[in-house]
């Protein structure tokens, strides 16, 4: 072997994936491990491109993934990030991620269900395709579902098109691990397992900051603790969605801000209640969803 040596901090400076990596930090909440896993795989394959530039033999690393969890735990956001990452290694040509369900594959007669789904697999082809709850395209109660023919077609792709597409099955665990057993198949094709967690009421709470920041609104002391009770109560009751349920509980609260603001019309506004989100704005929060 000779000498040759490479620059990895000039490889690395080429792409943008310290950018993408620090977003990622930055923009989502919590999700440790998520992140730590993200960043291993990135300087996984970060070092793989090195070793072939060098002529350095390498087996090609496996790309398409499993992300589980709740709703709302940033299981999308992730997946666009890693789409970034793959097309600024060149893993992937066009780098856009493609978001399906059942729906979008699976047809509802007979030779409706091949033509959905290569024509979902044609416009994902250079980039990432994400589906979700990935679980319903297998329903082994059903002697009449079409689901077992788009997993077929899914399998061949990710087998003989790994060049070409990186796909990512997401879902509850429990339901995405009985489909897993059920699709063997499918699961020796997936490299990447990550486990999303659900978020704590601190995490929750630091969320519902950065959405109202968002869109020019605070939480006063009052309505801070307010939503903190909510948060936990909420987190107790059924189909609890994580941020996706917090930001359920914001939309109401603004539009009760604006309601009560709209009620004392007559009186001049000033800028702080504008602002404003108040403890009442969120305590009348009766319906959980």
């Amino acid at each position: 072997m000779n000498n040759t040596s490479i620059n990895l901090q000039e490889e690395y400076s080429k792409t943008e994936i310290a950018k993408i990596l620090n977003l990622l930090e930055d923009e989502l909440v919590g999700l440790t491990p998520v992140k730590s896993r993200i960043r291993e795989i990135a300087a996984l394959l970060l070092i793989d491109k090195v070793r072939k530039n060098l002529g350095i033999a390498s087996g090609n690393p496996g790309l398409h993934m499993s992300f589980t969890g709740s709703p709302g735990t940033g299981k999308t956001a992730v997946g666009l990030k890693m789409a970034d990452i793959l097309f600024q290694l060149g893993y992937i040509k066009k780098g856009h991620l493609l978001t399906v369900t059942r729906d979008d594959l699976v047809g509802q007669y007979i030779g409706h269900t091949a033509p959905k789904t290569k024509e979902v697999l044609k416009k994902a082809m250079g980039g990432v395709l994400f589906i979700d709850e990935a679980y319903y395209l297998y329903k082994p109660d059903n002697e009449r579902d079409y689901g077992s023919e788009a997993i077929e077609i899914l399998l061949q792709v990710m087998e003989n098109q790994r060049d070409d597409l990186v796909v990512i099955l997401a879902g509850y665990k429990v339901p995405m691990d009985k489909f897993y057993e059920s699709n063997p198949g499918l699961s020796s094709r997936i490299a990447n397992h990550i486990d999303f967690p659900d978020y704590s009421v601190e995490e929750l709470l630091q969320i519902s900051k950065m959405m109202l920041e968002e869109q020019q609104y605070q939480l006063t002391p009052d309505a801070e603790i307010a939503l903190i009770s909510y948060i936990k109560k909420r987190k107790e009751k059924p189909l609890f969605a994580n941020a996706r349920s917090v930001k359920n509980a914001l939309d109401r609260a603004r539009m009760r801000q604006a309601n009560r603001i709209f009620d004392s019309r007559g009186q001049v506004l000033t800028k702080k209640e504008l602002v404003n989100i108040e403890a009442e704005d969120i305590l009348q929060s009766t319906v959980f969803d």
